[in-house]
């Protein structure tokens, strides 16, 4: 009887949670095929996958057609603009595109570049900011009506957003070992073009549990490229996010920050919210524009509000990237200090109460309290069904809820840091909160 109980009150508080955000995308993703299963991923152990060595991780591989088939002719050349080999010519692109009503697209242009390859603001009122260009002012609440609005700061108080840019790199191994290891779970916003060429590190993104976002095909500045060139970086994105993970995205993060009003406009057609960040930690410049000691002395900084009482009301995003095993050793000789200082590390989507972060509705999250909650004696996790779909029961484990064909929902107490104090969800409703206090009260007591 409690399982039932449990079961409806947690269907209540997903729907609740989720309803206030813009469903525009259209259903152009069902036509996709994959042969992925996210709930039962296998990684074919090859050097590739198992080494730890990085000259030997970053050796071209073919993947297993049995699990991902990949015909050059069906996608964008790799790192060039997403329209290149025909690809704005496509059936299927063509039929998003006339799905569209552009007649409602704001009339604002395409940006340019200097020619040292910055982006031209002359002429641009960066007070006034009518387009919200995000390059020129930071702009995080768009002009625009109906378009989904940024996500920036993560709801929920003392909590680093970890997310991390530019994946997968192909010698990640090592870095996703440690996030394994920790139980650790990140936001993960690949690039089209590096899941086609390393589609196993993207399968091994989902498996792992991590939350994985959109970070455009070929990562050039948005703002600059045409309406037709947006809406195929999304695309085709999304599509080898598809293919290699079984889960197609429903947030992106713009390259560099470029985002604007008329961006923000496309990527809502598709179903996409925007998420930038609260706190840069430069990692990427280490050795280029930055020391390597100014960007420690950047996540020093950023450990040290964690211990001050800076985020005591709210918590932050944080920009950083599995770019170049540099950025990927900083994280990991970090992270054990960010864990000391903050209560709560975990994926964008469990710190904003996302309950679908994916197209696909048979992939659920947790809200933030269930997610990082501790069993009452802190010994074994509580269980309980949370409802079925075409594949068996619907069960979670960790963050997120998989469909596996077990009947159990697991609330992991080894994947939580355990709250020292009661946090809020702000953008759930009161009758969302009441019943997941219900459903804390069933899970725990």
């Amino acid at each position: 009887m409690k399982l039932i109980f449990i079961t409806a009150a947690l269907a209540q508080v997903a729907s609740l949670s989720s309803a206030a955000s813009i469903e525009a995308g259209k259903d152009f993703w069902q036509s996709w095929t994959t042969k992925i299963n996210p709930f039962n991923i296998t990684i074919p152990q090859i050097t590739q996958t198992t080494s730890l060595i990085p000259s030997e991780q970053c050796v071209y591989y073919q993947p297993d057609p049995s699990l991902i088939e990949i015909n050059p002719k069906e996608w964008p050349t790799i790192w060039e603009t997403a329209t290149t080999n025909g690809m704005n010519q496509s059936a299927e692109f063509l039929a998003l595109k006339g799905s569209i009503d552009w007649s409602k697209a704001p009339n604002i242009p395409v940006r340019t570049k200097n020619a040292d390859g910055s982006l031209n603001m002359s002429g641009y009122d960066e007070n006034a900011d009518p387009d919200c260009w995000w390059s020129a002012s930071t702009c995080v609440h768009p002009k625009l009506q109906d378009v989904n609005k940024d996500v920036y700061y993560c709801y929920e108080p003392e909590t680093w957003g970890l997310s991390y840019d530019d994946g997968p790199n192909c010698s990640h191994n090592a870095f996703y070992n440690f996030l394994q290891e920790k139980d650790l779970k990140a936001t993960m916003f690949y690039i089209g073009s590096n899941v086609l060429d390393w589609p196993y590190g993207a399968m091994r993104g989902i498996r792992d549990g991590h939350h994985i976002a959109d970070h455009t095909w070929s990562h050039q500045p948005m703002t600059t490229l045409t309406n037709d060139e947006v809406l195929a970086e999304f695309y085709y994105s999304m599509k080898a996010i598809h293919l290699a993970t079984g889960v197609t995205p429903r947030y992106w993060r713009p390259p560099y920050g470029d985002v604007d009003d008329r961006v923000r406009w496309v990527a809502t057609q598709l179903g996409l919210t925007t998420v930038v960040w609260s706190l840069d930690t430069d990692d990427w410049a280490a050795g280029l524009t930055e020391t390597l000691q100014q960007v420690e002395g950047n996540y020093e900084a950023f450990i040290e509000m964690g211990k001050n009482g800076t985020f005591t009301t709210k918590g932050q995003i944080v920009l950083s990237h599995e770019i170049n095993n540099t950025t990927m050793q900083l994280a990991v000789e970090n992270l054990p200090q960010i864990l000391n200082a903050y209560q709560h590390v975990v994926d964008v989507a469990t710190c904003m109460n996302i309950t679908y972060p994916y197209q696909e509705r048979d992939v659920a999250f947790f809200p933030f309290n269930i997610a990082i909650a501790k069993n009452k004696t802190g010994d074994q996790p509580a269980t309980a069904v949370v409802g079925t779909n075409t594949n068996g029961p619907v069960t979670a484990t960790g963050a997120w809820i998989s469909a596996t064909g077990k009947a159990a929902l697991s609330a992991s107490p080894d994947a939580a840091q355990g709250s020292k104090k009661n946090s809020a969800a702000f953008h759930i409703t009161p009758n969302a909160v009441l019943l997941l206090a219900v459903v804390m009260t069933a899970l725990f007591f």
